[in-house]
């Protein structure tokens, strides 16, 4: 599995757990990680992110 691919299924799998605050979940994550100072982490979950908006946008013209 590649990085891409894992990253579209982490943003699947937030959005079918916590369907409407799956944002939020990963704006708390990236808020902690950025406090740690752990940057490569929140460069993560902001991919994450993006795939997560990818999914909606494409969930609201089905």
């Amino acid at each position: 599995m590649t990085r891409d691919q894992e990253l579209w299924g982490m943003a699947a799998t937030l959005l079918r757990h916590h369907g409407d605050k799956a944002p939020l979940r990963v704006a708390e994550r990236i808020g902690a990680l950025a406090m740690q100072g752990e940057m490569g982490g929140v460069e993560l979950w902001r991919e994450v992110a993006r795939r997560m908006l990818a999914l909606t946008a494409q969930a609201g013209k089905a």
